[in-house]
């Protein structure tokens, strides 16, 4: 493992905040906050992320890059803009296990801020906006808007518009009566954790498909911590499946509920939500793409099909799971 570069400079840039930003600042300056983006081959709108890093008022104490074997330049670009940077191989890379690896490396710090490489920050307060609700000592995690990104199409921008509305919330375990699993949702690509509260309830769980920051924030609920969705801070960022993506990105889903059925359990089943989901989407494209109705059905049959599948992988083949799974290397561990 090689660590190399150094952290964030400071950048003395003024912008006009509100007054919940300011909370933000405060905590910024007088806390101790680090950026944590695993990589691998990220492309050009690592190029972005990486430029709307640098514009962030204030700039957070530290940001650490975690490499998985990229070949495309995505770590050296890490390097030219200053960041720490840590390599590991692409086989090592695990959802939770590599996230909590860099928190363990950053003890001391108090709030970890976790971002996707596709993830591009939407103002130059959305970091402060982020760390924000941690002025209230109650809140264990915040995660922020994504919205959907340039060119993306009506079935790609309702998913964003449906997930991530523009009011903020904060969520306690007694919103789970009327939210059900959606209480405990939220997301790494733009979340931000009190360290404190991460460590308490055992930190990012390992060898898990994916999940693991609802796993986390639903563990947090359940030890009285709060989650906060702000959606003052946003970022770019969003997906254009193709039909057979979505199958296997439902089918991972479906492993992880399989693997945490303690989630649903304690906090219900997401068959309500889907459907919700489903009549906020046809509503949606009625109004803005009718012509892509028929394109929906079909997906929608695919993500149910692929849940249900892979709820029950653990009675499937290993080589059937690493064909249906859109994460293939979670399986290539258990070869």
């Amino acid at each position: 493992m090689l660590v190399i570069g150094r952290s964030a400079n400071n950048n003395e840039e003024f912008i006009s905040q509100t007054d919940y930003s300011y909370n933000g600042m405060l905590l910024m300056s007088n806390g101790r906050v680090a950026v944590v983006i695993p990589t691998f081959n990220g492309g050009a709108v690592w190029l972005r992320c990486l430029e709307e890093l640098w514009r962030q008022v204030p700039q957070p104490d530290m940001i650490l890059i975690v490499d998985s074997g990229s070949t495309d330049g995505t770590d050296k670009a890490a390097e030219k803009w200053g960041y720490e940077l840590i390599r590991i191989s692409k086989g090592a890379f695990d959802h939770g296990g590599t996230r909590q690896m860099a928190a363990e490396r950053l003890a001391g710090f108090d709030v970890l801020v976790y971002l996707t490489q596709d993830a591009v920050l939407a103002s130059p307060n959305a970091l402060a906006q982020l760390v924000a609700p941690f002025a209230d000592p109650q809140v264990g995690a915040t995660y922020g808007r994504q919205l959907p990104r340039l060119g993306s199409g009506a079935i790609e921008a309702h998913a964003r518009i449906f997930n991530y509305p523009p009011q903020s919330n904060m969520r306690t375990l007694a919103d789970k009566a009327h939210m059900g699993i959606k209480a405990a949702f939220t997301s790494n690509s733009f979340a931000a954790y009190r360290a404190e509260a991460l460590s308490a309830v055992g930190g990012f769980p390992a060898k898990l498909i994916l999940g693991e920051d609802m796993v986390v924030a639903a563990r947090m609920l359940q030890a009285g911590w709060a989650v906060a969705y702000v959606a003052e801070a946003q970022v770019w960022h969003s997906h254009g499946y193709s039909v057979v993506q979505e199958f296997k990105r439902y089918f991972d889903i479906g492993v992880m509920h399989q693997d945490q059925a303690w989630i649903l359990r304690d906090f219900g089943k997401p068959e309500g939500e889907g459907g919700r989901f489903v009549r906020s989407e046809i509503a949606y494209l009625r109004r803005h793409a009718p012509w892509l109705l028929p394109s929906a059905f079909i997906r929608t049959m695919a993500k149910y099909l692929g849940y249900k599948l892979g709820q029950r992988s653990s009675s499937l083949p290993l080589s059937i799971k690493r064909k249906l799974s859109m994460h293939r290397g979670f399986w290539a561990k258990r070869g």
